[in-house]
């Protein structure tokens, strides 16, 4: 049984996360351009603001517990905004990784990337591989980047891979069940999220992480990106532990009734 069945999730949490708290947390980093436009601030400058952020954000889960921080980066569909923005952000990721993967790598954080590196420019495809090799043996902190990433091409690809897997004759299609799914996707060997979060009031999950949310909890905040940091995250898991997760079962309320 996979980590996406929920008697197994559950002792996970139990075991991983130290009571109550949520294992793994993920984050839709929205509110970069708003944050901007009320100070009067080019949206780069929100960008670059959400990066630091970003800092915070990862020096405070590791502080609290967390032990996968899923963060949706850069979208399949973020190619739509203008070229200018896309640039900026590509050049926020460069540095990113040029300049915090060593404090990174220092701090234990083992860096995951999910999504599709097809059509990504050599030099990105390099840094994103330089991440992922260079903290591979990191026992603390895994930091999962959604970058140029879609849920439902997610879905799509790991569903072909079981289709070729069937006509070539190794696998067996009346074998196939959603472990097999989800042992194709990204994802595959790391949690389903506990907890979602998405900043700037927006509720909605974008095509994040679409099987993998099925019995995450979702908390969105009004509070824009560029200004979480680890009082927001301490927020947002007090949140957490104050709900009751049943997977569709009774919670000890209904049960005891």
């Amino acid at each position: 049984m996979s980590a996406a069945t929920p008697g197994i999730r559950e002792e996970t949490a139990a075991g991983l996360g130290g009571g109550t708290g949520p294992v793994h947390v993920a984050i839709i980093m929205d509110g970069n351009g708003r944050w901007a436009a009320r100070r009067g601030l080019p949206r780069a400058e929100g960008h670059r603001r959400g990066v630091e952020a970003l800092r915070r954000t990862v020096r405070a889960a590791a502080e609290q517990g967390v032990r996968f921080l899923t963060i949706y980066s850069f979208s399949s569909e973020n190619w739509r905004r203008p070229q200018s923005e896309i640039t900026e952000l590509f050049s926020l990721l460069r540095r990113f990784v040029r300049n915090d993967l060593a404090s990174l790598s220092e701090q234990g954080v083992r860096v995951r990337i999910i999504g599709e590196r097809e059509g990504l420019s050599q030099d990105i495809r390099d840094l994103l591989d330089e991440a992922e090799s260079r903290t591979a043996a990191n026992l603390g902190l895994t930091l999962v980047v959604a970058f140029n990433y879609g849920a439902r091409a997610e879905i799509a690809a790991a569903a072909r891979a079981l289709a070729q897997e069937a006509a070539a004759g190794r696998l067996d299609p009346a074998s196939i069940d959603e472990d097999a799914l989800a042992d194709r996707l990204g994802t595959a060997g790391i949690p389903d999220p506990d907890l979602i979060i998405r900043t700037s009031g927006e509720e909605r999950l974008s095509n994040f992480l679409l099987w993998q949310a099925a019995y995450a909890e979702f908390l969105f905040m009004p509070i824009l990106w560029p200004d979480f940091d680890g009082a927001a995250l301490a927020e947002a898991i007090a949140t957490f532990r104050n709900r009751e997760r049943r997977y569709g079962g009774l919670g000890a309320a209904s049960a005891g009734a």
